[in-house]
């Protein structure tokens, strides 16, 4: 894509779940990508994430025997490369303003931080999933995650082998209200 705009980006984004498994993800695209995600705002700067890169093909498999369990995301078998999201304690402020305000603002930054990551591979080319269907103690220890920390989401990353999709959404006078819900 040549400079496209962020509507651009938005409309074309979609949750891929058939790669190239023959084509490598560039670490130069990857680099990018997780620039865009640390780039993402956060509650009180708090930026409370860390961001494991796996793209070692033997490791790949492993990851994705993580993600199959019960039958769920056999195709994360096909991505040549796996971005994992983990939770990182929020600095002092956001903790306060999320106990004050009965919100866990980390879940919600890291929820931005992953729309980042996934806006960014669709500017460099690359199709993604989503997905929070995982085994979390085994992905721990693979990935040598502390055991204090989280492990919200894996998005897959790849060059995606399919068409891209009408998007299926509500019609915009049903979820928008302009001054009154």
């Amino acid at each position: 894509m040549d400079n496209p705009s962020i509507y651009d980006l938005i409309a074309r984004r979609q949750s891929d779940r058939a790669y190239d498994p023959s084509r490598k993800v560039e670490r130069e695209k990857v680099e990018r990508i997780v620039e865009a995600a640390r780039l993402a705002p956060s509650a009180c700067n708090s930026q409370p994430w860390h961001f494991i890169v796996v793209d070692e093909p033997s490791l790949c498999k492993e990851v994705a025997d993580c993600m199959t369990s019960i039958g769920m995301n056999k195709f994360a078998a096909q991505a040549p490369c796996f971005i994992v999201v983990c939770q990182e304690a929020p600095n002092f402020t956001a903790r306060l303003g999320g106990w004050i305000k009965n919100k866990h603002f980390p879940l919600i930054d890291c929820g931005i931080a992953t729309a980042h990551l996934t806006l960014a591979a669709t500017a460099e080319g690359l199709g993604s999933c989503i997905m929070g269907w995982f085994d979390e103690p085994r992905l721990k220890r693979l990935l040598y995650i502390p055991r204090s920390r989280r492990v919200l989401l894996t998005v897959a990353l790849g060059y995606s082998t399919q068409e891209l999709r009408p998007k299926q959404r509500h019609e915009a006078e049903k979820v928008t209200g302009y001054n009154k819900y």
